[in-house]
């Protein structure tokens, strides 16, 4: 009996640990970050890292052609 309560510790220690390691994903330490940190040290930790820590900040997608269409314009208006 006591394997078996072991055992179930085990899965939900571990089931925590994802699921805070999900909810962090776009956090600032992302997926494997708030893992580990989960289950290194404990879940409570690691929502506690979760809480506190900021959005990961949004990128802007810059387009090849636009960034490749304002060199070639800035290569025209050069004076010779």
């Amino acid at each position: 009996m006591n394997f078996i309560r072991e055992q179930m510790a085990t899965l939900i220690y571990f089931a925590l640990c994802l699921l805070i390691a999900t909810l962090g994903r776009n956090r600032k330490f992302g997926f494997w970050g708030y893992f580990f940190c989960s289950f290194f040290l404990s879940p409570a930790v690691g929502a506690l890292l979760f809480v506190a820590s900021d959005p990961r900040p949004k990128e802007e997608k810059k387009s090849s052609d636009a960034s490749s269409r304002s060199e070639a314009d800035t290569k025209r208006h050069i004076p010779a």
